[in-house]
């Protein structure tokens, strides 16, 4: 199994690349835990450019809108709705692998608030904020 990023999230992640001027071929959205928080462990989130060798990787392949005023074109034709592929490469350490695998990162972005969430299988409870939690 691996840690999976939902299309909602990848496209955020995108942006949040795209915004921030990283090389998106070389930049890795790390995802771990950390011991804390109200349920014992704490969801860490963070994009890098180092890989270290016993990191666990997957590469994850999406489809992005063009951003609006930017004209694609297919055969010399513009064409309205394009899209762009793009990458997201998640890497976990070993020791948060284990409390990961088979996790899914999604993407809310609703009225009570806008943030990554975490759907983890491992997880024997949650704290109401969805940041921590206990396996």
């Amino acid at each position: 199994m691996s840690v999976n990023v939902s299309p909602t999230a990848a496209r955020e992640i995108h942006r949040i690349i795209l915004e921030n001027e990283l090389d998106p071929a070389k930049v890795c959205l790390r995802v771990g835990v950390k011991g804390g928080g109200c349920s014992g462990f704490s969801y860490l989130l963070d994009l890098t450019e180092t890989k270290k060798d016993t990191d666990e990787m997957w590469e994850i392949s999406f489809d992005a809108p063009e951003k609006s005023g930017e004209a694609a074109s297919e055969g010399g034709v513009a064409v309205a709705n394009a899209t762009k592929s793009f990458t997201v490469r998640v890497i976990c350490d070993p020791k948060s692998y284990l409390y990961l695998n088979g996790t899914t990162i999604d993407f809310k972005d609703e009225l009570m608030g806008r943030g990554f969430v975490f759907n983890n299988p491992n997880a024997t409870s949650s704290c109401g904020c969805g940041s921590s939690f206990s396996a």
